[in-house]
């Protein structure tokens, strides 16, 4: 028992300072995941969507979800505010293509089509593609939504089901706004013709 005394009463001056030092650092680390809870968890259902709709598996959502989080946790101090969900959307597309190709899975990232080619974009549905949408049920929209290709899948989810804008879609994404709406053109058409295919009239009210 003495002994045990001795040692704190003769706590060296560099000790206190060690131990001050790491107090700071805890209080610092609450503060900080205080901030991190309060600008990211609340995007966590949108992160979870995204990530769910580019890998079209639940299990596998999960896993890009999670290394997303750890990434925007460690690199947080990085963030400098502004808009937080498309920061972490932003995280969490990253994560996914660094899981697709650790799956060699990478040729799933090639676009189909040539961008200078199919340049022609709209900026909504025709009149036409929106009573397609309203016929088709939700199944049938979330196979469509499924069937495209992945360049494709990413725009309409974060525009379509996300509403972002297509300014936050091209920073997301790294691509020019030209490119953002293209490919929703093509994606809309897509999911056009495959409603048609199966069974949805043009049309019909």
């Amino acid at each position: 028992m003495a002994s045990y005394a001795i040692i704190t009463e003769t706590e060296p001056p560099a000790c206190a300072a060690m131990l001050s030092k790491i107090r700071d650092r805890l209080f610092r680390q609450d503060s900080r995941r205080a901030r991190f809870e309060q600008a990211v968890l609340p995007h966590l259902d949108a992160a979870w969507d995204l990530a769910r709709w580019l890998t079209r598996n639940d299990q596998d959502a999960e896993d890009v979800v999670q290394t997303a989080s750890l990434r925007a946790l460690q690199f947080f101090d990085g963030f400098q505010g502004g808009n937080a969900r498309a920061w972490l959307l932003t995280i969490v597309r990253n994560a996914f293509y660094s899981w697709l190709q650790q799956r060699h899975r990478g040729h799933e990232i090639a676009d189909p089509f040539d961008e200078e080619i199919h340049s022609r974009a709209e900026s909504g549905l025709a009149d036409p593609e929106a009573e397609l949408l309203r016929q088709a049920d939700s199944r049938l929209l979330r196979q469509g939504f499924e069937s495209l290709p992945l360049p494709y899948r990413e725009v309409m989810v974060l525009r379509e089901l996300e509403g972002l804008s297509y300014k936050e879609i091209a920073a997301i994404a790294g691509i020019p706004i030209g490119t953002v709406m293209s490919r929703l053109a093509r994606a809309r058409r897509h999911l056009q013709d495959f409603l048609i295919a199966h069974g949805v009239k043009e049309g019909r009210r």
